[in-house]
């Protein structure tokens, strides 16, 4: 069986009846497209299926992860991908206006298999960061004559190379008050 492509014909007898999805499929190929994905597991399809003479409605939730590379050590970091969306596909010659995007159905089969790629990603953040456990596998965090510093230690501390002008500004207030 194909998961998640169906006919419309196959589709029809469903019309204003219960038409529930709970499947597991593979989207690996996602990789190929963002190469910073390293993985991809199995993704758990669940929701249902609205479907009139004019359109068929697919609410559905995404359940899995990805696995990315830490945007500051390059370990892997594990996101948990938990998505909840509503496609519709208006069928041919169908006038249907609606507020929400939609999407034409091209032939006589709907593959909701491309669209969950597409959302998935979407999903993908331009940075993550992985907890502040540092693993042997990871990218090293200072050398000579440098080190990363985070946005929380920036503020604390001070250039050694203007700690001078820091007590300057210190005595200039103190004299003032």
């Amino acid at each position: 069986m194909i998961h998640l492509k169906w006919t419309l014909s196959q589709l029809q007898k469903y019309r204003n009846k219960d038409f529930l999805i709970d499947d597991i499929i593979r989207v690996d190929e996602i990789k190929e497209t963002d190469p910073t994905i390293r993985e991809v597991s199995p993704m758990h399809i669940t929701g249902r299926g609205d479907i009139d003479s004019t359109k068929v409605a697919f609410h559905l939730k995404i359940d899995g992860y990805l696995i990315l590379p830490c945007s500051r050590t390059l370990v892997d970091v594990k996101l948990p991908i938990n998505v909840e969306t509503t496609e519709t596909f208006l069928l041919q010659g169908s006038e249907y206006e609606t507020e929400e995007e939609s999407h034409q159905v091209k032939g006589d089969v709907i593959d909701l298999k491309p669209i969950i790629r597409e959302i998935l990603l979407l999903e993908v953040p331009m940075q993550v960061f992985c907890d502040d456990v540092v693993s042997e596998d990871a990218a090293p965090q200072s050398g000579k004559d440098w080190e990363v510093i985070h946005e929380e230690d920036r503020s604390k501390k001070i250039d050694p190379r203007l700690a001078g002008l820091a007590k300057f500004f210190d005595e200039n207030n103190s004299s003032e008050s």
